[in-house]
């Protein structure tokens, strides 16, 4: 049974935290994700001073730069970040995902290389998947990646990448051998966005600036090092990629501070605003519990697509129904895009934000899909 009380370390963690973010950010907060030095210059204050209280990455070993926290304490701090707009900008792609995967099958020299960078919120990572004719199917991507002395030299395009323009680093799936088999053949290589050859282009949306970029590589060359993982075994990493995606992006917390803001509006007058707002909150706590009971489970190493696709589909799902909400109860400003950390502005934010989260880490069709086939397979056996 998962406890909604996550204790009194985890309650004081939420203090401490609040105090420090009523400290750092200006009373306008509502987007990290911008090129506008004012906003990278909060980004990175509030990363650095994470960093330094060694909160950042709190549930890492001490050795990576962690505090050996508990993952309870790690999820306190996602949920405070993402309620407060996720100021750690694009560094939650490295805290949640990158460096975890990077501890698990890196090297020594990988981890030593990499986590540091991660847990003291100076390197930024973005991650190339998505291909113009590889999006939901990773497997049939094709940026090529050819083996020469001393390394390899990749030639391609991936696309969707998000915060490419920011990022120091991209974690990179690249097509190093074919065969009958799809998922074979696919490697993970760890390659700076510095590299001669890479080029980035914006892609204008209503997502806003540095969330879509096309990003092309040509004979791009990285060294051995640059592998991460087996050669040619790149899909079981990528297996752990989405596992730790799927359950570290608590789009809840934003969506139950949306909903906080939101009571008293006078459009609760009306019953089926109000009603629609209760479903909401309902919705929020399930959202909650079923991550909950997914972290919980990957803490004694028994989750699987199940618990993770299943927490998954109630986060989007909330995150759309509650920026939905939120801007048919501001009304017609919310169709304006806000500068300000008004409610009108959040609203506006949520839901413009909101429109991406059943498309990213697998749209609701694949999380579906792994959940059944996974049903299936156990009435099966």
């Amino acid at each position: 049974m998962v406890d909604l009380n996550l204790g009194a370390q985890a309650d004081a963690l939420r203090v401490r935290l609040r105090a420090m973010l009523d400290d750092e950010l200006p009373p306008d907060w509502h987007t990290s994700f911008s090129t506008d030095a004012a906003v990278r210059a909060v980004v990175d204050r509030v990363c650095r001073r994470l960093g330094e209280e060694r909160l950042l990455t709190m549930s890492w070993p001490r050795e990576y730069g962690g505090a050996d926290a508990d993952v309870w304490q790690q999820t306190v701090l996602r949920e405070e970040m993402w309620a407060h707009f996720e100021p750690r900008g694009p560094q939650y792609m490295g805290l949640s995902w990158v460096g975890p995967t990077v501890m698990q099958v890196g090297t020594d020299e990988q981890r030593a290389r990499h986590l540091p960078g991660i847990a003291e919120g100076r390197t930024v990572w973005c991650q190339g998947f998505s291909e113009p004719g590889a999006g939901t199917d990773l497997t049939a991507l094709s940026l090529a990646a050819t083996a020469v002395d001393d390394g390899w030299r990749l030639n391609g395009q991936k696309i969707w990448t998000s915060y490419a323009g920011l990022a120091d680093w991209c974690f990179l799936a690249a097509r190093t051998s074919r065969s009958d088999v799809r998922h074979d053949g696919i490697t993970i290589f760890l390659v700076p966005m510095d590299s001669p050859g890479i080029t980035v282009r914006p892609i204008g949306s209503m997502m806003g600036e540095q969330h879509l970029n096309e990003v092309f590589f040509d004979d791009v060359l990285v060294g051995e090092d640059a592998v991460l993982g087996a050669v040619g075994g790149g899909w079981d990493v990528i297996k752990i990629v989405l596992t730790h995606e799927r359950i570290g992006i608590p789009r809840y917390a934003r969506d139950d501070r949306m909903l906080a803001d939101l009571a008293g509006h006078p459009s609760l007058d009306e019953p089926p605003v109000a009603a629609a707002y209760a479903r909401g909150l309902v919705h929020t706590r399930v959202a909650r519990l079923l991550n909950y009971r997914a972290v919980a489970l990957r803490e004694e190493s028994r989750l699987t697509d199940v618990e993770a696709s299943t927490a998954r589909l109630a986060t989007v799902l909330l995150d759309q129904e509650v920026g939905h909400l939120a801007l048919e109860m501001v009304g017609p400003d919310g169709l304006a895009p806000s500068d300000t950390g008004s409610l009108v502005g959040r609203a506006e934010d949520v839901f413009r934000y909101a429109r991406a989260a059943t498309i990213a880490s697998g749209t609701t069709e694949v999380q579906r899909m792994l959940v059944a086939r996974a049903v299936i397979r156990e009435e099966q056996s």
